[in-house]
């Protein structure tokens, strides 16, 4: 919809010299969404794959788990009171059958969970609605080399077209466990950019998404790592840190996580049998 960027006025300080120019910012705009009619979150996003994202948010509030499970995506017109569309509200139009959980303000907590405010509760929320237990699927189990891994976040920032323009956005990709990569989303949350990966998978019929690789290129908080969780993604690596909460749920579902991903160093913070650790100690 042409909305990613913006363009805006800046001052320029370089050397004690000033000067005027216009700048390429990332968009930013509220996106709310509604689940059969009904308001049910409002985030801010980067405008762009707005459906792909609301199917995404909802694969991870436990509401969507297959493609069957999804009737359609619309945009709301009469958004305003002047009744123009926006294009900052979708109505998600669930099949019918598909059982709607009770989304309370409870329930919103942990969904949000970067506060940490939410401990063994946000554990146990996750554990009870994932549809989909994090196992290799069909096949040897996977083994990733700590090389492979290693080479993924330059792969991604290669593939980071708008934020060379503007040098502000989050970046989520899905690579397979040959490195390959399969799907890239970028949005000024890193939540949003995730959401925006996984709601693409469940239009195309791809979840669970077994034998994957999410990273992410910030910070691995609780809420990323049940975003995995819910797709059936067995890796997450993220370039920053992750969150104690975070290594918790990996522990607990078997995910695997791996943080400070940068150059040839890495920490793996739980599910170390996907990670061929012995080459790695046997070349050091």
């Amino acid at each position: 919809m042409g909305r990613v960027t913006e363009r805006r006025k800046v001052i320029r300080i370089r050397d004690g010299a000033v000067s005027t120019r216009p700048d390429t910012l990332v968009a930013e705009e509220p996106l709310e969404i509604r689940l059969n009619g009904k308001p049910l979150a409002i985030t801010m996003r980067t405008p762009g794959d707005d459906f792909a994202l609301a199917a995404g948010f909802l694969v991870s509030e436990g509401v969507l788990a297959e493609q069957a499970d999804l009737q359609n995506i619309v945009y709301c017109a009469g958004a305003t009171v002047d009744g123009s569309n926006t294009y900052n509200v979708v109505d998600v139009r669930t099949a019918p059958g598909v059982a709607i959980p009770d989304i309370t303000l409870e329930r919103n907590v942990y969904t949000t969970s970067s506060c940490g405010l939410c401990g063994k509760a946000s554990l146990d929320a996750v554990r009870t609605t994932a549809r989909w237990t994090i196992d290799d699927g069909e096949g040897a189990p996977v083994r990733l080399d700590p090389d492979l891994l290693a080479a993924l976040p330059d792969r991604l920032r290669a593939a980071q077209r708008v934020f060379d323009r503007t040098g502000g956005l989050h970046a989520a990709a899905l690579f397979t466990e040959d490195g390959e990569l399969l799907d890239i989303r970028e949005d000024v949350g890193r939540h949003n950019a995730v959401d925006k990966l996984v709601g693409r998978a469940l239009q195309n019929g791809d979840l669970p998404l077994s034998r994957t690789v999410l990273l992410v290129s910030g910070r691995a908080s609780f809420e990323l790592a049940q975003k995995a969780v819910m797709a059936g993604i067995p890796v997450l690596a993220a370039v920053s840190a992750p969150s104690s909460l975070a290594v918790d749920l990996a522990a607990e579902t078997g995910l695997t996580l791996v943080g400070f991903l940068r150059g040839s160093s890495m920490n793996v913070y739980a599910g170390e049998d996907r990670i061929a650790l012995r080459a790695a100690a046997a070349q050091g």
